[in-house]
């Protein structure tokens, strides 16, 4: 799969991994209308996509946070659905 590869519901093989990032307590997002995403401290090189996950709801912040500061990430529900049939099998 490339960059460019889209999944079924369209989704970059990018977004696909910082959705795993996520899902794997490694990523990071900022208290924001527009909310900024850090995997593994460093901040995500394509923020436009976590926009895009974060508006789309696949990604959410906790409760509570002060705007501005940064916060572990959470895959919602969603989210999770969207990355259960992609999960290689055990």
């Amino acid at each position: 799969m490339t960059e460019n590869t889209k999944d079924p519901e369209g989704w970059s093989a990018r977004a696909l991994a910082m959705l795993r990032a996520v899902a794997q307590g490694r990523a990071e997002i900022t208290v924001s209308l527009e909310p900024d995403l850090y995997v593994d401290g460093l901040p995500c090189s394509d923020q436009s996509t976590a926009h895009r996950l974060a508006h789309a709801g696949l990604i959410r912040l906790p409760d509570g946070g002060v705007p501005g500061s940064r916060v572990p990430a959470e895959l919602s529900e969603t989210g999770q659905d969207l990355l259960e049939p992609l999960a290689p099998a055990a």
